[in-house]
């Protein structure tokens, strides 16, 4: 005969856990049908002191299984262990850290040191073309300097050739370059004044020329326009 693990425990009165305990223990004669197990029993009517005993026998399984095994004591050493475990975790972390903070730091510099070699590299072809720049203007400038001196020598050529014919001996007339001189005026303020006598001698009757030399008439004339300073 044949019963379930279900029917087994119903028809001896035992716990499933007993019956599955006993099945492990191979102390029941079972088989397995289709996921199933059976357990192979006889006709043999069950006496009263085979289930008593049944019973204690499950009784103290389940005692046995409800007992806690007692948890081991917490010694110092093992606290200690514990800590210094965790303490070497710990150092290992910082350690990953600082060498992380460290490349980054390291990449950072080379960044800017990138980057200010960059800039050195702008600024200097800016000072060259700078420097062209200035070469050019400072060329230009001489060149107007020069015309301007070939202009002004041209004019006091013409002055002399123009003039000399005119003139007329007259003990009244101041040569402008010593009358400057007796003026309280700075250096530029006389080149200023001389070269407005220069520039206004073709087209003013009041400016004498002689000898290469500019003369003034101030009995004669009004020359407050050209000497206002």
């Amino acid at each position: 005969m044949r019963l379930t693990v279900d029917e087994y425990c119903k028809h001896f009165k035992m716990s499933k856990e007993m019956v599955n305990s006993k099945i492990r223990a191979k102390k029941l004669n079972y088989i397995i049908e289709d996921s199933k197990t059976f357990i192979m029993v006889t006709n043999i009517p069950v006496n009263t002191q085979k289930c008593e005993e049944k019973v204690t026998e499950e009784k103290k399984i389940l005692t046995s299984q409800n007992t806690q095994v007692p948890k081991p004591k917490t010694t110092i050493a093992t606290v200690l262990t514990l800590f210094q475990k965790e303490n070497n975790f710990l150092k290992n972390k910082i350690t990953k850290l600082e060498t992380k903070i460290d490349k980054l730091i390291d990449d950072k510099e080379q960044m800017l040191r990138a980057e200010r070699d960059k800039i050195e590299q702008i600024y200097s072809s800016k000072d060259e073309q700078l420097k062209n720049i200035l070469t050019l203007v400072n060329k230009k400038m001489r060149f107007e300097r020069e015309k301007d001196s070939l202009d002004t020598s041209d004019k006091l050529d013409n002055l002399k050739h123009h003039g000399e014919a005119e003139l007329i001996h007259d003990s009244k007339l101041i040569e402008l370059k010593e009358y400057l001189k007796s003026l309280d005026i700075k250096s530029s303020q006389r080149k200023l004044i001389k070269k407005r006598f220069l520039d206004a001698y073709d087209n003013d009757s009041r400016i004498i020329h002689k000898d290469g030399k500019l003369y003034l008439n101030f009995s004669k004339y009004d020359y407050n326009d050209l000497l206002a300073y």
